[in-house]
């Protein structure tokens, strides 16, 4: 008898984070971590799922008269009751939307939409052994909520975390980082700064290589390893460890390699690889007709873009959230038609399949189920 859309119109003007059904979370407290990176501690309302240490959610806002979606890592330890809080560290991306807004105009009192968790990089029911964090740059968000979950646990494994960035300025968490170091023994904190000069005795520099994960890790073979960072970091860390170690896991936040922290090219390792489906699209870009099936609309999209920058390019503004091919909120139906994934450089031609729009571009007259 109630029409959850009214009731949420009218409930927001009492308290904007009630709601029928829908999961939000007003900002609590708001802390700089590092330039251009804040710390949004979150109180979720009641339709707010829960999450793992290391997972990720989709973060809504509204940007210019635009409902805007990311998905950014949760860096606290889950909590129940009353008191329950989450909490996601942004760090401000050149042209970002989102990122922008939440860095700059975000203010507590503030309300967010708030996605499902997912993400698979989670700890184990009991952790043991010897482990090694791999983080670069914002890489660093998942990996914290592991150490803080593990922090919690009393540090129950040998942790070592090697944290690189291109500068002292971006450094995040520093501080309790330092203090969990100290606080449990079980614990080595390696700092890697790559464009500065190093200005702490016992910090490291240089990209990552197979020459500094010697000396830095020398029993590499012991270890299980969590990765996280730009997509040409993980592709370079998944090369120089994954037949060397216990076991690997990673993320990458794009799924290019992107210049920067990883590097170009270095120890006859090409952390290029994942990028080269979308150099050669680029190369080699031209315009298809697709053909929206549910607004019958025909646009023409370059091949040489995703699916979901080719629609946003024409005004469109699909569901979206992480934009590297984990979340899935971009899924939709490919009705007929040719598409490639650009991660992986396959095609696949089959009717009615669901492509993920953010990693996968037209090679062929489509229709998509928009």
């Amino acid at each position: 008898m109630v029409d959850p859309e009214v009731f949420d119109f009218w409930v927001r003007h009492l308290n904007p984070a009630w709601s029928w059904s829908r999961p939000l979370a007003t900002i609590v407290e708001r802390r700089v971590e590092a330039r251009d990176t804040v710390t949004l501690v979150l109180k979720p309302n009641r339709h707010v799922g829960d999450f793992l240490a290391g997972q990720h959610v989709n973060v809504s806002a509204e940007v210019n008269g635009r409902r805007v979606t990311r998905s950014y890592s949760l860096t606290n330890v889950p909590s129940q009751g009353r008191s329950r809080r989450l909490s996601i560290t942004v760090k401000r991306v050149e042209g970002g939307a989102l990122s922008t807004h939440l860095v700059q105009q975000a203010r507590v009192g503030d309300v967010l939409g708030i996605g499902p968790a997912f993400g698979e990089m989670t700890l184990p029911p009991q952790p043991q052994g010897r482990w090694l964090f791999l983080a670069a740059g914002s890489g660093i968000t998942p990996l914290m909520g592991l150490t803080r979950a593990l922090a919690a646990q009393r540090m129950p494994v040998d942790l070592t975390l090697l944290y690189w960035v291109k500068t002292h300025a971006e450094l995040c968490f520093l501080q309790e980082l330092r203090a969990l170091s100290t606080r449990f023994p079980r614990m080595r904190l390696q700092v890697i700064v790559t464009h500065e000069a190093a200005s702490v005795p016992g910090e490291a520099q240089g990209l990552i290589s197979a020459s500094q994960l010697a000396e830095l890790v020398p029993k590499l073979s012991e270890h299980q390893v969590f990765a996280c960072g730009p997509g040409g970091f993980v592709v370079t860390a998944r090369e120089l460890c994954a037949e060397r170690c216990q076991a690997f896991i990673a993320e990458g936040f794009t799924p290019a390699a992107p210049s920067g922290i990883a590097g170009a090219r270095g120890n006859g390792v090409d952390v290029n690889a994942n990028a080269n489906v979308e150099a050669e699209a680029h190369a080699h870009a031209s315009t298809v007709r697709v053909t929206l099936q549910r607004t019958g609309r025909e646009l023409r999209l370059s091949t040489g873009l995703s699916l979901l920058e080719a629609l946003e390019a024409e005004g469109l503004n699909p569901p979206s959230g992480c934009r590297m091919g984990v979340c899935h909120s971009c899924v939709c139906p490919r009705v007929e038609g040719t598409t490639q994934d650009m991660q992986s450089g396959e095609t696949q031609s089959e009717a009615n399949m669901a492509v993920r729009l953010c990693v996968s571009r037209a090679c062929s007259d489509l229709t998509l189920d928009i």
